[in-house]
């Protein structure tokens, strides 16, 4: 018999791995627009900062601490996205910088803060599927920890694609960095204008 563990992984990973899980896949595409193989450190700390915040408030909501308007939520998350591949898009022309990840920066920071959103677009799901009124503590960390696992393979997916675009293809950084993010902006509109309409 399958342990209620093992199950909420499974379905935390299928959840992020879910093309039905667009705004939340379109987002990860934002967020490593910018980035190549060769920075995967200072991705990291990027997304372990929005990891941070989505998994405060995924746990907050979820165990009734934090209530959240689910339309308000829907409409910010798709904002998020736009947001990112706009900063992208703004920076996409510039020389990178080589550094070593620092624990805080400005980018973490917005990170974090994005993912304290969309944790609460997670725990709308989590919640609708547990039902009201309960607090799995068990259910809501393997659920945490099955998204954070597809979420990893997802930005390694991401990275590995376009390090076969920039080197097999020789396609100019710049003009990757504007293709992908021009394309998480039209999809994140999108997104908004079905949540608006």
């Amino acid at each position: 018999m399958t342990s209620a563990f093992s199950t909420y992984f499974q379905v935390g990973f299928l959840h992020i791995c879910d093309l039905r899980a667009t705004d939340h896949l379109t987002f990860l595409l934002a967020l490593c627009a910018p980035f190549v193989l060769a920075d995967w450190r200072r991705l990291l700390a990027l997304v372990t900062s929005f990891t941070l915040g989505h998994s405060l408030t995924l746990a907050l909501a979820t165990l009734g601490i934090l209530s959240v308007n689910t339309s308000l939520i829907e409409a910010l998350i798709p904002l998020t996205i736009m947001a990112t591949a706009v900063f992208n898009i703004s920076r996409a022309g510039l020389q990178p910088t080589r550094r070593a990840p620092m624990l805080f920066t400005a980018s973490n920071a917005l990170a974090t803060g994005f993912g304290l959103i969309h944790g609460l677009g997670f725990s709308n799901y989590l919640s609708q599927l547990l039902g009201r009124g309960r607090r799995p503590v068990l259910e809501l960390l393997a659920f945490n920890l099955g998204v954070e696992v597809g979420q990893l393979l997802i930005v390694a997916g991401i990275l590995v694609l376009g390090f076969l675009v920039l080197r097999g293809l020789r396609v100019a950084r710049r003009d990757w960095v504007l293709v992908v993010s021009g394309a998480a902006l039209g999809i994140a509109a999108l997104l908004l204008v079905q949540l608006l309409g």
